[in-house]
């Protein structure tokens, strides 16, 4: 019996495998939370805006302004809060309850990682070097 293998290259040995797990809460028709959203989350509190935020994400301000505003929507307190113009220019800031989003949202990921550990060093040993 002949082993057919695919003509793409072969990863580089130098590079692991690299397994993600993607949570995502959905509420109706739409994710109230998820991946991008909880990224958005970090790069606010990065960068202390959603105009950095976006920019730093390689997205319009309009999309991150829309995903911050699905999200204080989904949430009992919001997430974010903005503050507008004025002398020191205004900023956003990612509340306690966003904080705690964050926090959560990564132990959760960490959790099913850690869980998963056995069967994640079984499908690396199943992949081509």
């Amino acid at each position: 019996m002949s082993v057919v293998r695919s003509s793409t290259p072969a990863m580089a040995a130098s590079t692991p495998p690299r397994f993600q797990f993607r949570l995502r809460v959905y509420r109706d028709a739409g994710i109230a939370i998820g991946p991008g959203k909880i990224a958005l989350l970090e790069a606010i509190l990065q960068t202390g805006s959603i105009t950095a935020a976006a920019q730093q994400m390689n997205m319009s301000y309009r999309r991150a302004w829309l995903l911050v505003d699905e999200l204080n929507r989904a949430l009992r307190e919001p997430a974010v809060e903005s503050a507008v113009g004025g002398a020191r220019g205004g900023g956003t800031v990612v509340t306690e309850m966003g904080k705690e989003l964050i926090r959560r949202y990564r132990s959760i990921e960490a959790t099913a990682h850690a869980a998963a550990a056995d069967d994640i060093d079984a499908v690396s040993r199943m992949l081509a070097p």
